[in-house]
């Protein structure tokens, strides 16, 4: 089916991994290692270094997260508490979509499943360019609800102080302990442990490129939620969509970042023309627009297909991570779509409301991962276990013949044997490898 262009992105696929330059693995390599070797001294180091943070302790004490939780606006705290019981519902209604059981198979053979919590955990909660309180919702609140019993949540200051409405955030979300700690170092020291920092055995939370990448080279040592970049917004359109909505939401996510990509993908050539008309004028009063501005004209884009159904197939093709629908039958992405982070449907919709207060988990995949991950959610914080008990002595012998043959044909022979044993104990079969 025909594209047309109306706006192609200036830099299109020049980022990487969190937009991350090519020296960013060798820096993260050095300083993983040397937190590895030197703990929390390297930690210190690094911190003077990058945040020109270097308190008495990394970690907050109970009465400075009281102290801090008291500078936070009675009206802030009310709005937490509120965006946080949002994600609480959702959390909750996810974890009892997870059950566990067990079943009877065939005669006294018991199969059963079980979902245990992590049991330590770091949170990540960027804080260099806005303080983001909604990450401590979407990291520390689904990770508790889930039932983790211990969790460790790192921030940097914000020019020099402690981030209070974040260190706000943390606390009622549940956080165990809290540490005003940025960047690969306050990853690293949570993978790793230090002297003074907990080992964790999963950390979830968005970051920059040097975040991004120390989780990366760490995965497999602990666990992770999901690679992050830049964030992504997509927008399908048809002729009933308002181009104010568009271009606004476009704008709302291109000032996360400079190398945040911002789509729209449309079947009215009009809507099309007039959205890319009114960014340029909202640009002028944007107080982000040295971001946003930036996002827009490097990786902003606007294509013009023939009809709905290849907007979707566009959209799966981009398989980004935030998609709304400005449909006249939004719902009918439900079926056509399959690749995305999460999907807003309808202009009362919007992207923001999942970033900041709807419920829904905004820690979502980029740069095409939506092919083969959802973002983050309850079950992330889970290991699903499965146990096994044969109760019936014939059925176990059943299976010690079937475990014989089967592992015979793979040349298994000690395998085979566990199974020639039981049908030896319990049906009597002959067997002739018995040490005399």
């Amino acid at each position: 089916m025909a594209r047309k262009y109306l706006k192609q992105a200036a830099r299109k696929g020049k980022t990487s991994i969190g937009g991350a330059p090519a020296q960013v693995p060798s820096i993260v390599a050095g300083v993983i290692d040397d937190i590895r070797q030197r703990g929390d001294a390297a930690v210190r180091q690094y911190s003077e270094r990058f945040d020109k943070w270097s308190p008495a302790s990394f970690k907050l004490s109970r009465d400075q997260i009281e102290s801090a939780i008291s500078q936070v606006s009675k009206q802030t705290i009310e709005d937490i508490k509120e965006v946080q019981q949002n994600v609480r519902t959702f959390a909750q209604l996810q974890r009892e979509s997870i059950r566990d059981f067990e079943t009877e198979t065939a005669p006294g053979i018991f199969l059963g499943q079980r979902n245990n919590p992590i049991q330590t955990v770091g949170a990540y909660i960027p804080g260099g360019r806005y303080p983001l309180l909604a990450s401590a919702h979407m990291t520390v609140l689904t990770a508790k609800v889930a039932g983790v019993p211990h969790v460790v949540a790192c921030t940097p200051p914000i020019n020099g102080q402690i981030p209070s409405s974040t260190v706000a955030a943390l606390s009622l979300a549940g956080a165990d302990e809290i540490y005003i700690l940025g960047g690969v170092q306050a990853i690293a020291a949570m993978a790793v442990g230090t002297e003074s920092m907990p080992k964790v055995r999963f950390i979830a939370g968005p970051g920059n490129a040097f975040v991004a990448e120390a989780k990366r080279q760490l995965y497999g040592e602990i666990g992770i939620d999901l690679f992050a970049g830049p964030t992504e917004i997509l927008i399908v359109a048809d002729e009933t969509a308002d181009p104010f909505a568009v271009a606004t939401d476009l704008l709302s996510q291109a000032e996360h970042g400079p190398d945040s990509p911002a789509v729209l993908i449309t079947t009215s050539e009009e809507v099309g023309k007039k959205s890319i008309q009114l960014c340029s004028e909202l640009l002028r009063t944007l107080n982000t627009a040295p971001i946003a501005g930036v996002a827009w004209e490097d990786f902003g884009e606007v294509v013009v297909v023939d009809n709905v159904d290849e907007a979707y197939r566009v959209a799966d093709e981009y398989a980004f991570e935030h998609v709304q629908i400005f449909t006249a039958s939004p719902r009918d992405a439900l079926e056509k779509m399959q690749n995305y982070g999460a999907l807003f449907l309808g202009e009362n919709t919007c992207v923001s409301y999942g970033d900041k207060c709807i419920g829904t988990n905004h820690v979502l995949p980029t740069r095409g991962a939506s092919r083969y991950t959802g973002g983050l959610w309850v079950g992330k914080f889970l290991r699903t276990v499965t146990y096994q008990e044969v109760r019936n002595p014939e059925s176990s012998g059943r299976l010690g013949r079937l475990c014989g043959r089967a592992a015979r044909a793979e040349l298994f022979e000690g395998h085979a044997r566990s199974g020639d044993f039981r049908a030896h104990r319990h049906l009597g079969d002959a067997f002739d490898w018995i040490p005399v």
